[in-house]
């Protein structure tokens, strides 16, 4: 029988629900070959991980951000946005294209093409249907 208890871990984790959650994910990651911080002591991959908690020798805030990483399926990159207006005047963060010529010193702002409302609906409603087929 194990000899952790939830009463042990709950002043750690204050939510049963939470516990079971890190307790679960932590003894995923032991039979996934992750290294315990505690003697085994003959106990199966639940019972180490609750004794972990129990120990501190894990932070349960620790577990529970490896927790929402592992789940989460497009991780965003923390990036500076850049302001539109900046990029149009040329300002330090413009958009540089190198032409491969190494006299110059400066390379090349890259500029796009600017389209109004009504030339984009002109040019949407030019545009033909695909014609049907019999094969899908």
């Amino acid at each position: 029988m194990a000899r952790v208890t939830v009463e042990d871990c709950i002043d750690k984790v204050d939510n049963r629900f939470e516990l079971v959650l890190l307790a679960s994910h932590r003894a995923r990651l032991i039979s996934q070959g992750a290294a315990i911080t505690i003697d085994r002591d003959n106990d199966k991959n639940p019972v180490v991980a609750l004794r972990e908690i129990a120990d501190e020798t894990l932070s349960p805030g620790d577990l529970k951000e490896d927790l929402i990483h592992s789940l989460q399926k497009h991780v965003e990159v923390d990036e500076p946005e850049h302001d539109p207006a900046s990029l149009a005047t040329g300002g330090s963060a413009s958009v540089f294209s190198d032409t491969g010529n190494d006299d110059d010193d400066q390379p090349e702002p890259v500029t796009f093409d600017r389209m109004s409302e009504e030339e984009l609906l002109a040019g949407i409603e030019g545009l033909v249907p695909p014609e049907k087929s019999d094969d899908y």
